[in-house]
């Protein structure tokens, strides 16, 4: 599975993208709103500290304007991948988009007939909002696994990415569905590397170490 983080705050981003385990960014306008930086700007630095997909997202409503806004994201990068919502002319955009050979993320995505629509205008990923869905009552991961196999049916190309991550339980249930991405704060992939019996583990191999006097340097 495919990690990708959902901010804009670029020290946050060369931080995990030093682990080695970041594959793209995810962004849009509230992120971007909370950086309080230019948004282009933002976008383009981001661009240029990891080598994958870096969600950028237009903010018109009509296909005419998203049109236009994508035309000047997609030249920040060639890594831009041009974010729609799932609407009628979200999805317009992205068959028109996705015909000219550009990445497109279709966002805001609450149901697995909404997912089959984004896949058939050949959208590159669809971005299911897990933890909004719980929120509202509903178990995100039902959605999630419903999409799995809609996919597998068809075969559909459509890279399921799976968002509003709130905890490490939905990283984990995201990946035995199968999910082929997640993007999630980068406090949730920090807490990944917790386990409390790693700390004492560390405890102890460092108490250990420390009677015996020595230096490895």
């Amino acid at each position: 599975m495919k990690f990708f983080v959902d901010t804009a705050e670029i020290e946050a981003i060369r931080d995990l993208a030093a682990t080695g385990l970041l594959d793209g960014v995810t962004t849009n306008p509230s992120l971007i709103a909370k950086s309080g930086r230019d948004f282009k700007e933002v976008t383009a630095e981001i661009c240029g500290i990891v080598n994958g997909p870096v969600s950028a997202e237009v903010v018109a409503l009509d296909h005419a304007t998203m049109m236009k806004e994508a035309e000047v994201l997609r030249k920040i990068a060639d890594n831009v991948c041009i974010k729609v919502p799932l609407t009628v002319d979200g999805l317009k955009t992205c068959k028109a988009l996705s015909s000219e050979g550009t990445m497109v993320n279709v966002t805001l995505c609450f149901s697995a007939n909404q997912a089959l629509l984004a896949a058939k205008a050949g959208a590159s990923f669809i971005s299911p909002f897990v933890g909004r869905h719980d929120d509202n009552g509903f178990d995100g991961m039902d959605l999630i696994e419903d999409i799995r196999l809609i996919y597998d049916n068809y075969s559909f190309a459509t890279e399921i990415l799976v968002a509003s991550v709130r905890h490490t339980t939905h990283v984990l249930q995201a990946a035995k569905i199968g999910a082929d991405v997640m993007t999630a704060p980068p406090a949730v992939i920090h807490a990944l590397f917790k386990h409390v019996l790693t700390d004492k583990g560390i405890e102890g191999f460092m108490a250990d170490w420390a009677k015996t006097g020595q230096s490895i340097l």
